[in-house]
């Protein structure tokens, strides 16, 4: 049976030709206008499709269905298997179980807006290698299939479309016996891009610059290294103060408190006493466990975009610094240990990190004598050994006459 259907807010065409189901997309919301106008054009679908004189490019001049019908000149297709969508759709349905709320809100996203447009009406069995790189060259390009419109998606949110693509094609393998047309194909490359943390000298500025129900948010933040949703939902019961520990258990995102980004994120960070004084004077003395330590007027949770566009921003204009992420408040913590000679493996326990790789390769040319690239501590090797430079011979040392 056609119909209309909505998904995300916006309405598509749901209907059968040669025996396959056909899902188009459009950019209509779900209005009643825009339902009345969709009907009246699925009937005359229903009518030539009945009569045979249906057109699919006509109606659809840039779907991939209405390619595969010109390649096939109008014959048939054959499903041999789920079509794309189906499969997906119940692969989703069966692994969100596994998933925090935002990252299911993230996958349905990119269901959405890429892959069902895209692959919905082909064959699970049907979808090939050349399809998938033609999908990723236009999410990298649009212009390559003419969307003007379009803006170019980052090589990280590309990699992140395939590789829900990759996982829906690894199931595929497992249930249908198909052959996994995303294999060997690479991800793309990332750009490195640098941290920018502050000088203390400037952490120092910021927090006596800041109005002051912030200060003691932002004195967390810069000497406990938590990401924004970590300290956003930080709650009263997760502060351990005989034992000097702040207890990461709890994210807030996107406007809700869940668990941990990884089950790594699950940690301990130890007060400094700067922190420590800093959470003692934050709270009252009684309190709900489920109060959060940082909170609005209204007692939920610090809004993140709110924070940065009305609180944060603001002040890094005011005292003449470059615009940066409060990420970089995370950076900042972690550059200011390494200085301190801090533990690697201490820190990176304190970051939330399983080892010190992240920490060597993100971190290390901030502390130029962690990684020994000065120099000095082959200076302190020589002259501990007493070689002065008078020592070295200016002269080319000649070959003896054994050779």
């Amino acid at each position: 049976m056609a119909s209309i259907s909505e998904r995300g807010g916006l309405l598509y065409f749901d209907f059968r030709y040669n025996g396959v189901r056909c899902r188009e997309y459009t950019k209509l919301s779900d209005v009643p206008a825009h339902r009345r106008k969709m009907e009246a054009v699925l009937k005359r679908i229903e009518a030539e499709i009945t009569l045979g004189t249906f057109d699919y490019a006509k109606y659809f001049p840039n779907s991939q269905m209405a390619v595969r019908l010109r390649e096939s000149n109008g014959a048939a297709l054959a499903t041999d298997g789920p079509l794309f969508a189906e499969f997906a759709e119940q692969w989703k349905r069966e692994k969100s179980v596994e998933w925090r709320k935002s990252y299911l809100a993230a996958v349905n996203s990119i269901f959405e807006t890429h892959l069902i447009p895209y692959f919905g009406p082909h064959p699970m069995r049907g979808i090939n290698r050349e399809m998938v790189l033609t999908f990723r060259a236009n999410l990298a390009n649009p212009q390559l299939k003419g969307d003007f419109a379009s803006k170019p998606l980052a090589p990280a949110t590309v990699n992140r479309i395939m590789g829900i693509l990759r996982q829906i094609f690894d199931e595929g393998v497992q249930r249908l016996g198909i052959t996994n047309p995303c294999l060997s194909i690479k991800r793309l490359k990332l750009k490195k891009v640098d941290i920018e943390p502050f000088t203390l000298e400037e952490v120092r500025q910021i927090l006596a610059t800041i109005r002051a129900d912030y200060r003691h948010y932002l004195t967390v933040r810069f000497f406990t290294g938590m990401r924004s949703g970590e300290a956003h939902g930080l709650k009263r019961k997760h502060l351990d103060f005989p034992r000097r520990q702040i207890l990461i258990r709890e994210t807030f995102s996107q406007g809700r408190t869940e668990y941990t980004k990884t089950d790594g994120s699950q940690r301990e960070i130890d007060m400094s006493h700067t922190v420590f004084d800093a959470l003692k004077a934050q709270l009252p003395e009684k309190g709900s466990p489920e109060d959060y330590v940082f909170s609005t007027r209204g007692g939920g949770p610090i809004d993140n975009k709110n924070f940065n566009d009305r609180v944060w921003l603001p002040l890094l204009r005011h005292l003449g610094f470059k615009a940066r992420r409060p990420y970089q408040m995370r950076h900042t913590c972690a550059t200011l240990w390494l200085a301190a000679g801090e533990n690697p493996e201490w820190i990176a326990r304190q970051l939330g990190h399983s080892t010190t790789e992240m920490l060597f390769r993100v971190y290390s040319r901030f502390v130029p004598n962690l990684t020994r690239r000065d120099g000095s501590a082959f200076e302190r090797l020589l002259a501990a050994e007493g070689v002065a430079s008078s020592a070295i011979p200016n002269q080319p040392i000649k070959e003896s006459a054994h050779g």
